[in-house]
């Protein structure tokens, strides 16, 4: 059942990429957009045939160091989101997607805590990973909720403090990271001579923590930063 899930927040986070992209495109009057949705559809097709690939291989499974899978996974999809955002910054379509709707669609992650927190009941992520540890941002993914309703419904918080939030999210992020390269790749940090997530954490389909809704929620943090720079206001 806790893989059903994980499939039903991927194809749920599809459908909310492909909608805000298809209503930017349309909202700049960009043509051709069917054919643009086709190219994303099959650049995140290809990204999860790499993923199932990759999990079959075996290469991932094994914990020493180099540390494969952060540089295998992670990496490519940082160097990825840093090109495209870079590349476009200035592009229209950014500024067509309302400012809001990033910072709101931060709270996917309430979801993605929930299901990492089965994980764990299933034995193969540490408790440290889960809000009944050190993890945190399912409260992070709280305030996404709030933030957007103070900040573009009531108007209550400018631009600057959004971005704050932002950042925030990022160190957030950053923090999990630590918590799972450490438990995987330097147990010593918590007291373990053996690694403290199990290698079902690098298959179909968990393996879309670290190789799809992580590196996301970097991206619309990510956006949303660039969206208030180039705003005057909110």
């Amino acid at each position: 059942m806790l893989e059903l899930f994980f499939y039903l927040l991927l194809l749920v986070l599809i459908g909310v990429i492909l909608y805000v992209y298809h209503f930017a495109l349309k909202k700049t009057g960009t043509k051709r957009r069917k054919v643009k949705i086709v190219r994303v559809l099959s650049g995140m097709a290809g990204w999860f045939l790499y993923l199932f690939l990759m999990s079959k291989s075996g290469i991932l499974d094994n914990f020493e160091l180099p540390p494969r899978f952060p540089l295998l996974i992670i990496l490519p999809l940082f160097l990825f989101i840093g090109i495209v955002l870079y590349r476009n910054r200035n592009h229209l379509l950014l500024m067509a997607i309302p400012a809001s709707w990033p910072v709101y669609f931060q709270s996917f992650r309430i979801w993605v805590e929930l299901l990492l927190l089965g994980t764990y009941l299933k034995g193969f992520t540490p408790v440290e990973t889960t809000f009944e540890g050190y993890n945190f941002e399912i409260v992070f993914a709280i305030t996404a909720l709030l933030v957007g309703y103070l900040a573009f419904n009531r108007k209550l918080l400018g631009g600057k403090v959004v971005i704050a939030w932002n950042f925030l999210g990022l160190a957030m992020l950053a923090t999990i990271v630590f918590i799972f390269m450490t438990a995987i790749f330097f147990p010593t940090f918590w007291n373990s001579d053996v690694p403290l997530v199990g290698p079902e954490f690098t298959q179909f389909p968990y393996i879309f923590v670290a190789g799809f809704f992580m590196p996301l929620a970097v991206f619309v943090h990510l956006l949303s930063i660039i969206q208030l720079n180039r705003k005057k206001n909110i």
